[in-house]
C-alpha cells in the first residue's frame, strides 16, 4: 500500500497541468483550440487543490512551492499568446527613459518617431503579412502597440515600474524582461500568502492562487501589469489591521498601479468605527496616489488620465445597450437602468462591509466586494481577476472562483460565440457564488475559521485524512 499516495496524486496532477500550459501557451493556439486547451487547464487545477487537500502538513509547503515556481514557468516559454497590453508597457517604459512623459503622445505621434524599433514598429514586409496582432498606422506601417492612436490609461505606479523594467531590459525583444520580473511577482504574492495563510488560516489554500491558471497565462506570459497590484493589494490587507498607516499607503501603491483595488477599500475599512481610524487608512491612500501622480503631472502637458474615460466608453461602461458590461442586471432592468443599480448595489454592499467586517480578516470583505463588481459589470477582460484570485486564496471561499472563469470565458468565448456565451458564463458563476453562500449559512456546527483547530502537521508518509472528516469532540 502506498502510503504517501496523497503526495503522488497531486503531484500527478501538477505535472499534467505544467505540460498542458506549456503546450496550450508555446503552440499559440487560437480560438476554438485555445478555449478548449484553458477550460482543460482549470479542470487539471480543480484536480490538483482537491488532492493537495489530502496531503500531510509537512508535504503542503514543499509540494506548493515546488507546484508555484513549475505553474508559474511556463509562462515564460513563450511570446504574449492572448493579449498585447506587455507591448504597450515597453513603449510607455521607453518614452519615459528619453525624457517624454507617456501621457502627452500616442505611439503613432510623429514626435516620436526617433523612438521606434523593429520590434514594435516592424518593417513594411512584416505589415504586408497582416498579422493578426499588427494594428495599422496612417503612414502605411504597422506597430505591435494595441490603441496606437490614443495615449496611455495606466497609472503612475505602473508607469514607474515600465521604466524600471525597460532600465534592466536588453535591446531588441523586450518581452521576455516583462515576462520574467511578472513571474517574480507572482512568486512574491504566493509567498506573501504563505505567510499570511501560516499565521491566520490554511496554508492549503495558497494553491488557488499559486496553481491557477490565470496567474501563468495573464500574470506572467501576458505580463499583464495587474500582477503588481495584486501583491501591493496583499500586502495592504496584511499590514492594514494593525498599521492602519502602513496599509493605506500601500494601498495608496495598488490603486495607482491599476485603479481596480480601490474595490479593497471598504475591506481594508472593515470594523473602523471611529473616523480617526478611517482617516488613518485613507489620508495616507489618497496622499500616496496624489504623491505618485504629482510629477507627471508637472512633467506633463496633456491630462494625465489619458484615455482613461475613453477607455470606458469604448468598452460600454457608460451605455450597457452597447457592449457586454451588465450582462446580468440588462436580463432583469432595462438597460438605461444598469449604471444607476449597480451604484446603488456597491455602495450597500461597502457600507455592509465596511459596518459589519471582521477587521482581522480584511479580504473577507474585500472579496465580496470585488467579487460583487465582477458580477454587476461583467468585464470581458480575464486578467482584471487576478485580483479577485489571490483575495479567494487569502479567504477559501473557492466559489468567487467561478467569477474569475467566467472573465476569462468572456474573454476566449465571445469572438466565438457571441455576448450570450458571456451572460451565460457569469449566470451561473453568480449561481455559484449564491449556493456557496447558502451552504456555508446553514452548515451545522460551523465556526468562524480564525477559531478552527487545524491539526497536528504529520510526516510525508503517515496516512492522513482530509480536514473536512475532521471530528471534533466537546
Amino acid at each position: 500500500m502506498i502510503r504517501n499516495r496523497p503526495v503522488v496524486v497531486a503531484t500527478l496532477m501538477l505535472t499534467a497541468l505544467t505540460a498542458l500550459l506549456v503546450a496550450l501557451l508555446h503552440g499559440n493556439a487560437r480560438g476554438a483550440g485555445l478555449l478548449a486547451g484553458y477550460a482543460g487547464a482549470w479542470v487539471l487545477f480543480a484536480a490538483a487543490v482537491v488532492a493537495l487537500r489530502r496531503v500531510p502538513g509537512r508535504c503542503v509547503l514543499p509540494l506548493l512551492v515546488t507546484g508555484a515556481i513549475a505553474v508559474t514557468a511556463t509562462g515564460l516559454t513563450a511570446a504574449p499568446t492572448t493579449s498585447t497590453d506587455s507591448y504597450r508597457y515597453a513603449w510607455d517604459g521607453r518614452v519615459q527613459a528619453s525624457g517624454f512623459s507617456p501621457y502627452d503622445h500616442a505611439p503613432d505621434d510623429p514626435a516620436l518617431l526617433e523612438l521606434r524599433d523593429v520590434w514594435l514598429f516592424p518593417d513594411a514586409a512584416a505589415c504586408a503579412r497582416s498579422e493578426p496582432d499588427l494594428a495599422p498606422l496612417d503612414d502605411g506601417l504597422c506597430t505591435r502597440i494595441n490603441r496606437p492612436t490614443v495615449h496611455t490609461i495606466y497609472p503612475p505606479t505602473a508607469e514607474a515600474w515600465f521604466l524600471l523594467v525597460h532600465a534592466v531590459s536588453p535591446d531588441g525583444v523586450r518581452h521576455k524582461t516583462l515576462q520574467t520580473a511578472a513571474a517574480l511577482l507572482a512568486l512574491a504574492v504566493t509567498a506573501l500568502l504563505v505567510v499570511i495563510t501560516r499565521r491566520r488560516g490554511d496554508p492549503h489554500r495558497v494553491a488557488l492562487w499559486a496553481w491557477c491558471p490565470a496567474v501563468p497565462v495573464e500574470a506572467v506570459n501576458n505580463a499583464h501589469v495587474d500582477i503588481l497590484a495584486v501583491l501591493l493589494s496583499v500586502a495592504a490587507l496584511a499590514v492594514v489591521a494593525r498599521h492602519r498607516v502602513a496599509g493605506g499607503v500601500l494601498l495608496g501603491l495598488a490603486v495607482a498601479a491599476k485603479m481596480l483595488p480601490a474595490l479593497l477599500v471598504p475591506g481594508a475599512l472593515s470594523g473602523a468605527k471611529r473616523p480617526r481610524a478611517v482617516l488613518a487608512v485613507l489620508l495616507p491612500a489618497v496622499a500616496t496616489v496624489g504623491a505618485l501622480y504629482l510629477p507627471y503631472v508637472l512633467l506633463s502637458q496633456e491630462s494625465v488620465f489619458g484615455y482613461l474615460s475613453g477607455y470606458a466608453r469604448e468598452e460600454g461602461y457608460d451605455e450597457a445597450a452597447a457592449s457586454g458590461r451588465y450582462a446580468l442586471l440588462r436580463l432583469v432592468l432595462p438597460d438605461a437602468w444598469a449604471v444607476p443599480a449597480v451604484v446603488l448595489v456597491m455602495v450597500a454592499v461597502a457600507l455592509t462591509v465596511w459596518s459589519r467586517g471582521d477587521p482581522e480578516r480584511p479580504w473577507s470583505g474585500a472579496l465580496v466586494t470585488t467579487g460583487t463588481a465582477f458580477l454587476l459589470l461583467t468585464p470581458g477582460y480575464s486578467w482584471y481577476a487576478l485580483l479577485l484570485v489571490a483575495l479567494v486564496a487569502l479567504d477559501g471561499r473557492w466559489e468567487w472562483l467561478g467569477v474569475a472563469l467566467a472573465g476569462a470565458t468572456a474573454y476566449l468565448a465571445t469572438p466565438l460565440a457571441g455576448q450570450g456565451t458571456a451572460t451565460t458564463a457569469y449566470g451561473i458563476a453568480a449561481a455559484a457564488v449564491c449556493a456557496g453562500w447558502w451552504t456555508r449559512r446553514r452548515a451545522e456546527g460551523a465556526v468562524p475559521d480564525t477559531a478552527r483547530p487545524h491539526p497536528r502537521p504529520r510526516p510525508c508518509d503517515e496516512p492522513t485524512t482530509p480536514p473536512t472528516e475532521t471530528r471534533h469532540h466537546a
